[in-house]
């Protein structure tokens, strides 16, 4: 079933039941390539999802509102045990927002596109559970029973790990064109028309056979616990998948929860980014925005941390400021993600001004790189920004990477740091020998 218009007044049927096993990525073996993937390592997070009991598309960026509200009030009708600590269970993303070089290669995944499976794998407290999911109506709870035994029956008790070996990857990326809109982007700061913008670069990367998404998802969450590993897969069989570090939201009822992610040095420098006025100013400049936001959703009640702390990832170190706070009655999970996307972050500021900059010099269509992607549902979401990631059909990826310009901003540095931000998705593709061209 598709629905593209938003899901008011419809209708699923639901079941669950325990499962002995003890890796959702492990149903890959009996049920195919998951079409979606969430895992937080250190938090015991993990949620696959395989076939489409519905999806939710905008087709302009007008309707994600709507769409985002949908989502939350979606109708379930359990069959028996009612599970309490369900993700989702709609699981999507949106795109970053205008472009001024549209990608073909974008539109299975359109503006916005969520996903109600057709069952659920998840992490519990106790091991893992399957929910199935159909339309209300006739057949719809036999449906449910025949997919909850299904997966009961085929499914892998074992721990899904990488199985390929190294593969030879070829990557094409231009340097001096990046380095050019660097300089355009620092001309643009010194005339005072911006403070900072972040710019994006694609990196073309073909392997010697398609591949193994599974393999891919499986290295991700090895090399990167610190990060959301995520995978959604469009019916063409064009994949967006990465690790993430930067939460945009998670809202659960009223709380809110979100974080100030910008700075970066490599693992060796950490302990000196603090002392870095460059970094120190992005930073800032990303906090002030999303307090100043929240505050404006929430109660009283907003907190921050004191000071920066060091997110130290596989590559890279960043400054992390985390945010909690009270959401006001009434205040939608759709509202909190309207505000604060894009942050800037992955943005820029003043934030209108950064938006027409890289629609006008990036020469790039994001898609849903550095947008947000995660699982949505009554009362709780969680949304992550797309970072670290790439788009991901056959034999071919393009891996997306940035980095946030300001005064000071040196174009070779920035080069650099985007190289060192490559190296995650890199080596979960099977990058050990990387041809350039």
């Amino acid at each position: 079933m598709k629905t593209l218009n938003p899901v008011e007044g419809q209708r699923w049927v639901a079941g669950m039941m325990p499962l002995a096993a003890v890796d959702p990525l492990s149903g890959a073996d009996s049920l195919g390539v998951p079409t979606v993937y969430w895992e937080r390592p250190l938090e015991r997070e993990a949620a696959a999802g395989w076939g489409e009991a519905a999806v939710v598309v905008a087709s302009e960026s007008g309707q994600v509102p709507a769409v985002l509200n949908s989502l939350a009030a979606t109708s379930l009708r359990w069959l028996g045990e009612v599970p309490d600590d369900l993700p989702g269970p709609w699981f999507g993303g949106i795109r970053f927002g205008a472009t001024g070089l549209p990608d073909e290669a974008w539109a299975a995944h359109g503006v916005a596109r969520w996903t109600l499976p057709e069952v659920l794998v998840w992490r519990t407290a106790n091991g893992l559970a399957v929910a199935a999911f159909a339309p209300e109506g006739r057949g719809g709870e036999d449906a449910v029973r025949s997919r909850l035994e299904r997966v009961r029956a085929r499914f892998s008790d074992a721990y899904r790990h990488a199985r390929g070996g190294e593969v030879s990857l070829s990557l094409t990326s231009s340097r001096p064109e990046f380095e050019a809109r660097v300089e355009r982007a620092l001309e643009a700061i010194a005339s005072g028309q911006l403070q900072k913008v972040v710019l994006a670069r694609a990196v073309d990367v073909e392997g010697p056979a398609p591949f193994d998404v599974v393999d891919v998802l499986a290295r991700l969450r090895e090399q990167n616990p610190r990060c959301a590993t995520f995978l959604f897969r469009a019916p063409d069989g064009t994949c967006f998948l990465g690790a993430t570090p930067e939460t945009l939201c998670r809202v659960e009822g009223r709380v809110l929860e979100t974080e100030a992610l910008a700075g970066t040095a490599a693992p060796h420098l950490a302990e000196g980014l603090r002392g870095q006025d460059k970094d120190v100013r992005e930073h800032e400049a990303v906090v002030r925005y999303i307090l100043a936001t929240v505050r404006g959703l929430a109660t009283d009640d907003v907190r921050a941390d004191a000071e920066p702390q060091l997110l130290a990832l596989k590559n890279v170190v960043h400054l992390r400021t985390g945010i909690r706070a009270e959401l006001r009655e009434g205040v939608s999970a759709a509202q909190v993600v309207g505000a604060l996307h894009p942050t800037p972050a992955v943005g820029g500021t003043p934030r209108e001004r950064a938006l027409s900059f890289l629609v006008e010099h990036e020469g790039l269509d994001r898609g849903w790189y550095a947008g947000p992607v995660g699982w949505m549902g009554p009362g709780r979401a969680h949304l992550m920004v797309g970072l670290r990631s790439a788009r991901v059909r056959g034999s071919r990826a393009r891996l997306f990477v940035g980095c946030g310009i300001v005064a000071g901003s040196i174009a070779e540095a920035e080069w650099r740091e985007t190289e060192m931000k490559s190296l995650a998705v890199l080596r979960a593709l099977g990058g050990g020998d990387v041809g350039r061209q």
